[in-house]
């Protein structure tokens, strides 16, 4: 019998073995610097306010560590993954032989470095020194004295973190000034374990991403591909799921109960401009619903055809904004109605509509419930939509 020649290689080699452990501050230290980086498959951060605050609790008062961080070491620089900046996600044009890339591990190294530089994301996040824990504010505003700002207390520069508590008169009492220091140093001096691997490609990197995982889901491998759109100047979470979603807020309309969502559906809205675009006529699978997302055809567009992608759905997002409040109508409850209308004046090619089509339309907000349907349901009622 002859042994597979790839099992003899493997069965040497014990990837257990490739494991060290970085504090969180040597970790913040190395993104700031870009000797740690993402490769540009992986998706924005997706974590909410919430969840960070969880994390960072977890870290002040857990009695066992954060799972390790998994981490590619790149060292044959011609067969790499092009690489971005954390949080802001810019292209790293260049970097060296021993390049660190995380594979999994961005939402927990992007809370504790949007706390070391102060993000503005985390401004309402304090800790509270009576409840011993991390805790979100509404208004910074409305800090109490028993408080301090995340990003004062594990600040970089130690000059601020000092400079804040000098200036209160509760923080600079020698015995609290010593906790915030002992919290400031658990912080900053807690070790990650690493999990090394080196020069994976492309493919084994997002396998090992997903069974970390639970093997993925549909909306990662869809974020994952419009992330890659970044080399040819594409960044959808910039140019579109960010304006869409704070187009919504400043209306109030407050719709994203799960994180995710914030990004799965606004790229399944953009399914109306596609079919648009393709000079299409309307197909049932191509409703504005997550599960019928196009990222195949949308990735496969041109970087300016994508563009207009983004610019015909937003200004149909504004046309249905408008629709709802100049008619002075109640706030959907779900973000169905949003997306539903949205895909109607992408179609109406128009942002007032005739009087006899607002009364129907307001009619059919009035009276359409989408709880409890199936897709094929849900289909059809946008293609009963359109026919106003």
């Amino acid at each position: 019998m002859k042994i597979n020649s790839n099992l003899k290689k493997m069965v040497a080699y014990n990837p257990t073995k490739q494991t060290f452990q970085m504090s969180a501050l040597n970790l913040c230290e190395k993104i700031e610097t870009n000797d740690i980086t993402l490769p540009l498959y992986q998706r924005d951060i997706s974590w909410s306010l919430k969840k960070c605050v969880s994390l960072l609790n977890y870290q002040l008062n857990g009695k066992a560590p954060v799972s390790p961080i998994s981490v590619n070491k790149i060292t044959d620089l011609s067969q790499s993954v092009p690489q971005v900046t954390f949080v802001d996600r810019t292209i790293v044009k260049s970097f060296n032989i021993g390049q660190l890339s995380i594979t999994d591990g961005q939402q927990r190294l992007s809370t504790n470095y949007k706390a070391y530089i102060n993000h503005p994301d985390f401004k309402n996040i304090v800790l509270d020194l009576q409840r011993g824990i991390f805790i979100i504010i509404n208004d910074i505003c409305d800090i109490k004295p028993s408080q301090i700002p995340l990003g004062i207390l594990l600040n970089k520069n130690t000059d601020v973190f000092f400079n804040y508590i000098n200036k209160s008169k509760t923080l600079k009492k020698s015995e609290i000034t010593n906790v915030l220091l002992q919290t400031r140093s658990k912080l900053r001096d807690y070790n990650y374990t690493i999990n090394l691997a080196e020069d994976l490609s492309e493919k084994e990197q997002i396998e090992w991403f997903e069974v970390l995982n639970n093997a993925g889901s549909r909306v990662t491998k869809v974020q994952m591909r419009f992330s890659k759109l970044r080399l040819e100047g594409i960044d959808i979470y910039a140019q579109y799921t960010k304006i869409y979603k704070k187009k919504l807020e400043d209306a109030n309309f407050n719709l994203f109960n799960v994180k995710d969502t914030e990004v799965s559906i606004p790229i399944a809205n953009l399914n109306c401009a596609l079919e648009q675009i393709l000079g299409k006529e309307h197909s049932l699978n191509f409703t504005p619903i997550p599960s019928d997302v196009k990222e195949n055809q949308l990735c496969n567009l041109s970087a300016e055809q994508l563009k207009n992608c983004f610019s015909i759905t937003l200004d149909a997002l504004d046309a249905t904004i408008n629709f709802i409040l100049s008619n002075h109508l109640s706030k959907p409850n779900r973000i169905d109605y949003i997306t539903y209308l949205t895909g109607y004046f992408v179609f109406a090619k128009r942002n007032i509509l005739p009087e006899n089509k607002n009364e129907k339309l307001i009619q059919w907000y009035h009276t359409t419930d989408f709880n409890n349907k199936p897709n094929g349901k849900r289909r059809d009622m946008f293609n009963e939509l359109l026919k106003i």
